[in-house]
């Protein structure tokens, strides 16, 4: 007979297992860290509102002072 190359080890059936009951464990991330991230997000979305204005009324300002001109 051909020995086989599988052979059973009951070390990894056990690793099975183990991988099995760790995956279906729940995930859980901390609420502080998701509020920081939204709070983050916020702040540069909020600087990237006010450098736009800005730049706007610079442009409109500037065009404005050409056609005057």
């Amino acid at each position: 007979m051909k020995r086989s190359d599988r052979e059973i080890n009951l070390l990894d059936i056990s690793q099975t297992e183990h991988r099995s009951t760790r995956s279906n464990k729940i995930k859980t991330t901390d609420v502080n860290i998701l509020l920081n991230r939204v709070r983050m997000t916020k702040k540069i979305e909020l600087k990237k509102r006010v450098i736009f204005l800005a730049s706007l009324l610079f442009g409109v300002i500037l065009i404005s002072v050409f056609t005057l001109i």
